[in-house]
């Protein structure tokens, strides 16, 4: 045998033997961290106040700046939003740059710009350093906010508001922040259609000129540059700003609610709950605590194998996934335990949420659990560190909060003291389940009864605004089918109806920004066809007869389910809604809500096949209004919503000329362009091939 292979041979052995003498019943003791060195930065302060940071990395020609404007909260009032929108618009025209003029010299070198209410942030080719900079202080120092970018602006928000009133996570957000915080703290104010629209130019612009100073400002330089030449660019771009006085508002710390209370947002078209389970706590960055409250939070549900989501997902197959989280602020922060459950499991699954909060109350806390969770906090800071910005992140931190020289030095050290009893600890202090706000999004009907043992039941809007829950009932005697019956009136009467034979609706549907045709056929009973196009061909083309329904996106035919292809023809047929008493399908009422504004009736819809979905009908006018199901993904549920507006009566008959679908982020708007009834149509065009 070679002497490379005996040598091979006796060092496996050897391996082997030492192999046999490790006891696997224990986890193995881990090493002392030692002390890290974070990296080295050259930091100074202009006379007008603006304290800078450089740190040199020359691994890559790149550099960035980031301009960080250390403002205190603000109130904004009647106005919520308009910080935001500051922020956008300041990259969209200066003094001496038309929007376009800035986007195609940022683009020109290959650079990134990006503004908010609080920070500037540019980044490029370390070659371009100065255009860089110039480009960037003139956004900083010289936005005019232009109204026309302003309007733009404002449509894409009351666009999103739209959005997310159908979003239950947006709606649990609001809830959230309305209850924890109130609408006397920043952190608690929340921007509706009303306040977007009474944002002006001059807000931004007195904003601007209020808290853009540098007196409360940090600049922090990252990249391949010289820092002697670096100063000097600094003093002539920067150096001329000029301090001013900035306020410093202060407010009322957020309480806790002295016992738990029960806050729900009604959503009758909900198949699961949006739970969270949450409460204001103080605790400040830097704080003695706050690495233990990271260590503890990261055990109970900071991860994918936190106690929470081992619980709820693994083990009683509840939800998707359950998390919480717990992190400091200098003003209030927040804990939170959420998870989005099936309706019939909400009481159980906040039962098993409170459970393990206890469990960590009490120390049910295993070595591997503790072991895991400071391996987890150290891989993500050591992660960080081989981005050179979070160098510079520290840095602004460590001035910014007041922080320990050694602060983040010693970070993995501090991590891997945290014990067992500390968490504990920790858990005793910082978990308040009897003293929490128990906000849930979903259907009223099927769950709030049970909500009820946990405390104090409260209704609550969309925004967060305390609601009477009997002002939302149905009134007396009313029924499914009396509902049915007064939309056929409303949109003509047996009379008008017995003389349609079909409509043909040429539409123009816009998504992402693109205009598409789109051609919508119907008849008088469950047969329709909707086609799609785009670039001359068909992009989508939807088929359904009360027989047969197929779908195809771009010709390729998509998967059917019999009770997807009888949805489709009821769901789809202009007054399918008139032929559920003969196909059987069970209707109920089973609420009062508001679309769009107004009030309407809700009916729930169960065909025979065992599709369901629910219907909407405007209480006044006696119309459709809205068609609404939750659909089941791999990656979670998804809510659709089909809006039928701007009704207009076609010899005789109501039909609406506006279709708004909206599934998830995804939205379309389709608006009719010419709309005829009783037309020849080819007898093959409800063939389902």
């Amino acid at each position: 045998m070679k002497l490379k292979n005996i040598l091979t041979l006796v060092l496996t052995l050897g391996m082997l033997g030492a192999f046999a003498q490790v006891d696997r019943s224990k986890l193995p003791e881990p090493a002392t961290p030692r002390p890290i060195n974070i990296g080295d930065y050259e930091s100074f302060e202009l006379k007008n106040g603006l304290k800078v940071f450089i740190i040199e990395n020359h691994k890559l020609p790149r550099v960035s700046y980031n301009l960080l404007v250390d403002r205190e909260a603000i109130l904004e009032g009647d106005k919520v939003g308009y910080l935001s929108m500051a922020g956008q618009l300041m990259q969209r025209g200066t003094e001496t740059r038309t929007k376009e003029q800035l986007d195609e010299e940022v683009d020109f070198i290959g650079a990134s710009l990006f503004a908010g209410s609080t920070n500037v942030f540019a980044s490029g080719l370390s070659k371009y350093s100065e255009k860089i900079m110039e480009l960037m202080t003139d956004v900083a120092f010289n936005p005019t906010f232009p109204e026309e970018e302003l309007e733009k602006i404002r449509k894409q928000t009351l666009s999103g508001l739209a959005q997310s009133k159908e979003n239950p996570g947006a709606i649990a957000g609001n809830l959230n922040q309305a209850l924890v915080y109130g609408s006397d703290h920043p952190y608690g104010e929340i921007q509706t259609e009303e306040t977007t629209n009474n944002i002006t130019v001059e807000d931004l612009k007195n904003y601007h000129a209020t808290y853009f100073k540098p007196n409360i400002s940090y600049l922090a330089i990252v990249g391949d540059v010289d820092v002697k030449q670096m100063k000097k660019m600094v003093k002539t771009y920067f150096g001329s700003w000029e301090a001013g006085e900035v306020p410093t508002p202060t407010f009322k710390d957020p309480q806790a609610p002295e016992k738990t209370k029960v806050g729900i947002v009604n959503r009758s078209s909900s198949v699961q709950s949006v739970i969270n389970i949450t409460y204001p706590v103080k605790l400040a960055v830097g704080s003695d605590d706050e690495i233990k409250v990271r260590v503890m939070n990261q055990i109970l549900g900071g991860s994918f194998s936190g106690k929470l989501n081992m619980n709820l997902r693994e083990d009683k197959g509840y939800t998707y996934g359950s998390r919480s989280s717990l992190s400091s602020d200098e003003l209030i922060s927040r804990f939170n335990a959420n998870a989005d459950v099936r309706n019939e499991v909400t009481d159980s699954a906040i039962v098993q949420m409170i459970y393990e909060m206890d469990q960590m109350r009490n120390g049910e806390i295993t070595e591997e659990e503790l072991e895991l969770a400071k391996n987890s906090i150290a891989g993500s800071f050591s992660q960080s560190l081989e981005r050179p910005q979070t160098v510079a992140n520290f840095a602004l931190n460590t001035a910014i909060y007041n922080l320990p020289a050694d602060y983040y030095n010693t970070y993995l050290q501090k991590v891997q003291a945290v014990t067992i009893d500390d968490v504990k600890a920790i858990a005793q202090k910082y978990l308040k389940p009897e003293n929490a706000y128990i906000n849930v999004v979903g259907k009223a009907g099927e769950i709030a009864e049970s909500l009820k043992q946990f405390g104090e039941l409260t209704y609550y809007d969309t925004y967060g605004n305390e609601v009477d829950p009997s002002l939302a009932k149905l009134p007396e005697g009313l029924t499914a089918e009396k509902v049915i019956e007064n939309y056929k009136k409303a949109v003509g009467g047996d009379d008008a109806i017995s003389t349609f034979e079909n409509v043909v609706m040429d539409m123009e549907a816009e998504t992402f920004g693109q205009k598409l045709p789109m051609k919508i056929i119907m008849t008088n009973g469950l047969e329709s066809k909707i086609t799609v196009s785009f670039n001359g061909q068909t992009a989508m083309e939807a088929i359904a007869t009360a027989e047969n329904a197929s779908t195809k996106q771009m010709g390729n035919s998509i998967p059917m389910k019999d009770d997807q292809k009888e949805e489709l023809a009821f769901a789809n047929g202009l007054f399918g809604e008139f032929m559920f008493a003969e196909a059987g399908a069970e209707v109920k009422l089973v609420a009062v809500e508001q679309v769009n504004g107004r009030d309407a009736y809700v009916m729930s819809v169960t065909l025979p096949k065992g599709s369901s979905y629910t219907l909407y009908f405007d209480k006044e006018s006696g119309l459709k209004v809205r068609y609404a199901k939750t659909i089941e993904t791999p990656n979670g549920s998804i809510n659709q919503t089909i809006d039928y507006e701007d009704y207009k009566e076609v010899n005789g008959l109501m039909i609406y000329h506006t279709l708004t679908q909206q599934a998830g982020p995804q939205k379309m708007v389709a608006t009719a362009k010419e709309v005829k009834v009783n037309q020849e149509i080819p007898a093959d065009t409800f063939t389902v091939k």
